[in-house]
C-alpha cells in the first residue's frame, strides 16, 4: 500500500487558511530532505498548473546525484545545518498548508517534527518513515498526518522484477481486498480493471479501454478482488518461492575449497598429484601387476616410503618406483599445508562476514540501505535465498541480515572478484540498490560480463538515464524508487485520499478518490467523463450521503456535488480528473501531481 498511518481528523479548509493570509492566494508547503526524493517531490508539486509557493530545506551539501533544485520554477530553497525552530521560522512554516518530513533518517525526522510542532501545529504533516512504526508518535503531534515508507512501497517492484513474478501488491476499501495479478490467475468474474495489457507484438498499454484487438493475453496485469478460493495473491506467493532455498552441497564443498586454498599452494598439490598418478600408473605396468586393487596397494605403499630396493625390476619401473618415492616425501607435507591453510582462511572469511559456501538459484542483493533491507526481507518471507554485498559494514540492513542468516559479502559490488564470491554465476538474478549510480551500473555490466543473459534489476536515480541504460545495454529493467514514490507522497501533501500506488512496469499508478464539487465541470456530467483509456480509469463510486460504494456504477449515471469517485490513474490522469471534479475557486490548492 502506499501510504501508512495516516491520520485524518476534521481540519480547516484550504480556502479558510488561504483566507487568514490576507495575501498570497497560492498555497504554501515546505519540504524538507537530503537526498533524491526531495527533488523528486519538490517537481511533483511544482509542476502545478494551479501555481503553488514551495520552500524546500535542504543540508549545505547535498549528494552530487541530486539535481540543481534553484532549476525548478517558483521553488525557495533553505540551506541549513539543522532542522530546529529558528530554520522553519525562516522558512514560514507558520501559516503553511503542509509540511514534507523526507530526510533518510529516521531519528532527524522526529526531531525535525518535535521542532515543527513547536511552531505550527495545525498544518497537515507527511513524514517519511523506515520503521513507520514511529508514526505513533508522529500522530500524537499533529491530528492531520500521514507516515509513508518509501522503501515499504519500492520493495514490491523491485521482488516481481527481480524474480519475473508479480509481487503480491493488496489493498483494502469499502469491505474489498483489490489485488494485482496476472490475467491467468484469477477468475474472469473477480477481474475490476485490467491494469496493462500486450497486443502480442511487444506493445503494451497502461489502463486500456477492453476489448483489446486480438483479446486479452494470459500475461495481462489485472486488478482483480481477492476471494476465499485461491486466489492471485497466493499463486505469486506460490510462484516467487517454488525454488527457494535450494544449495548444491557439492558446489559448496568446491567453493569452500577454492576459497580455503591459495592458488599457487593448490597448483602444487595438483601438479604432485599428477606426478604421482602418472609414476604409479608406469610402475604397476611395468612390473605386471594383476588387478586394480595390488595396483593401488603397491602405489600407495611406495608414495608412503615403504618400496624395496629392486636392481633386477627394469630400468622405466625403478624410474618410476624413484620418482613415486620421491613424490610421496612431497605429497605428504602439501596436503597438511592445504588443510592448515584452508582452515586458517576459512576462519579469517567467516570473521570478516564472506561467503564460504556456493550458492545456487538465490538473489544476489547489493546494497543494504532502507530500500535494500526490505527487499531481503521480503526474498526471505518467499523463501528465496539471498546472498547480500555491501562495502559498509555498519550499513542498516546489516544486523537485520545477520538475524535473518542471509550472508553478507563486504566489499565493492562494481569488482567483478566480489561478485563472483556471491556466487554470481549461480545466481536467478542480481539487484542492484546501492545510493551510487556508478557503482550501480558498473556491477550490472560485470555481471552481465560473466552471464550475458542474466536478469538485472538496476536502480537509477535518473529515470530518462536509466530508460537508456535499459535499452542501450538490455538491462532486465531498471527503476528509479524517488519516482516510484515521489507521487504518492505529493499526493499526501495535497490531502488527496490517495489508497494505494500500484507499480506496473516502469509506472506507478496511483488508486485514488475524488469527490466533485459543486460548480465544477463534473458537477451534472455523465460518469463517463470522468472515465479516460489510458488514462484514469472509475472502479467505483459512493453517491453523496451515502456511505454504499457501487463497485459496478452506471456510466450514464448524472454526477451530483459530494459524489465520490474511485480511480486508478495515472499522475497527469489523476491530475486533469481533478481539475475537472474540484472548482478552482473552492480548492486552489488541489493541483496538479505533474506529469
Amino acid at each position: 500500500m502506499a501510504t501508512e498511518g495516516i491520520n485524518q481528523v476534521p481540519r480547516r479548509s484550504l480556502v479558510s487558511r488561504l483566507r487568514e493570509r490576507n495575501g498570497d492566494a497560492r498555497a504554501h508547503f515546505v519540504v524538507c530532505g537530503a537526498d533524491a526524493l526531495v527533488y523528486t517531490l519538490a517537481q511533483e508539486l511544482s509542476n502545478s498548473v494551479n501555481p503553488v509557493r514551495l520552500t524546500v530545506i535542504v543540508p549545505p551539501e547535498l549528494r552530487p546525484d541530486v539535481p540543481d533544485l534553484d532549476e525548478l520554477p517558483d521553488v525557495k530553497v533553505i540551506r541549513a545545518v539543522r532542522l530546529d525552530e529558528r530554520t522553519f521560522q525562516e522558512a514560514g512554516l507558520p501559516g503553511a498548508d503542509a509540511l514534507a518530513l523526507i530526510m533518510p533518517d529516521d531519528m532527524v525526522n522526529l526531531h525535525a517534527a518535535l521542532c515543527a510542532h513547536a511552531v505550527e501545529d495545525r498544518l497537515r504533516v507527511v513524514v517519511r518513515m523506515f520503521n513507520t512504526g514511529l508514526g505513533g508518535a508522529i500522530r500524537r503531534l499533529f491530528a492531520d498526518s500521514a507516515v509513508l515508507s518509501d522503501a515499504g512501497m519500492a520493495a514490491p517492484a523491485f521482488v516481481a522484477s527481480a524474480l519475473g513474478e508479480v509481487a503480491p501488491t493488496h489493498f483494502r476499501y469499502a469491505g474489498r481486498t483489490l489485488l494485482l495479478a496476472r490475467r491467468q490467475d484469477v477468475p474472469e468474474q473477480s477481474i475490476v480493471l485490467p491494469l496493462a495489457a500486450s497486443n502480442g507484438g511487444g506493445h503494451v498499454r497502461i489502463l486500456p479501454a477492453e476489448p483489446l484487438s486480438g483479446g486479452p493475453q494470459p500475461t495481462d496485469l489485472v486488478l482483480a478482488e481477492a476471494t476465499v478460493r485461491r486466489n492471485a495473491h497466493d499463486v505469486a506467493a506460490r510462484r516467487l518461492s517454488r525454488s527457494g532455498r535450494r544449495r548444491r552441497q557439492w558446489l559448496s564443498f568446491v567453493r569452500a575449497f577454492r576459497g580455503g586454498v591459495t592458488s599457487k599452494l593448490g597448483f602444487a598439490v595438483l601438479v604432485t598429484v599428477a606426478v604421482t598418478v602418472l609414476s604409479g600408473l608406469s610402475l604397476t605396468r611395468f612390473m605386471d601387476v594383476q588387478g586394480f586393487w595390488r595396483s593401488i596397494y603397491i602405489t600407495l605403499l611406495t608414495v608412503v616410503g615403504s618400496s624395496d630396493v629392486e636392481p633386477n625390476r627394469q630400468p622405466i619401473a625403478q624410474v618410476a618406483q624413484v620418482v613415486l618415492t620421491i613424490a610421496g616425501v612431497a605429497l605428504l607435507p602439501l596436503i597438511t599445508a592445504a588443510v592448515v591453510d584452508g582452515m586458517v582462511r576459512t576462519r579469517l572469511a567467516l570473521d570478516r562476514g564472506e561467503v564460504v559456501g556456493l550458492h545456487s538459484n538465490h538473489i544476489v542483493l547489493v546494497g543494504l540501505g532502507n530500500v535494500g533491507t526490505r527487499v531481503m526481507r521480503r526474498l526471505q518471507d518467499l523463501g528465496v535465498d539471498v546472498v547480500a554485498i555491501d562495502r559498509n559494514p555498519d550499513a542498516r540492513g546489516m544486523q537485520i541480515a545477520e538475524q535473518l542468516g542471509v550472508p553478507v559479502i563486504i566489499g565493492d559490488a562494481s569488482r567483478e572478484e566480489t561478485l563472483r564470491a556471491a556466487s554470481i554465476e549461480t545466481c536467478r538474478a542480481l539487484v542492484v540498490l546501492s545510493t551510487d549510480d556508478a557503482v550501480n551500473l558498473q556491477a550490472a555490466l560485470h555481471a552481465r560480463a560473466i552471464i550475458p543473459d542474466l536478469r538485472v534489476v538496476l536502480r537509477l536515480f535518473d529515470d530518462d538515464f536509466a530508460r537508456r541504460v535499459q535499452d542501450a545495454f538490455d538491462i532486465t529493467i531498471s527503476r528509479s524508487v524517488s519516482r516510484l514514490c515521489a507521487p504518492a507522497f505529493a499526493a499526501a501533501m495535497l490531502e488527496r485520499d490517495v489508497l494505494a500506488t500500484i507499480p506496473v512496469d516502469r509506472h506507478a499508478l496511483l488508486v485514488a478518490t475524488v469527490k466533485v464539487v459543486s460548480g465544477a465541470p463534473l458537477d451534472g456530467a455523465p460518469l463517463r467523463d470522468a472515465d479516460r483509456p489510458e488514462s484514469a480509469r472509475v472502479i467505483a463510486m459512493t453517491a453523496a450521503g451515502s456511505t454504499w460504494v457501487d463497485w459496478s456504477p452506471d456510466h450514464r449515471r448524472v454526477l451530483a456535488p459530494g459524489d465520490e469517485i474511485v480511480v486508478v490513474a495515472r499522475r497527469a490522469g489523476l491530475r486533469a480528473l481533478v481539475e475537472q471534479a474540484c472548482s478552482p475557486l473552492a480548492q486552489p490548492g488541489l493541483d496538479s501531481l505533474g506529469k
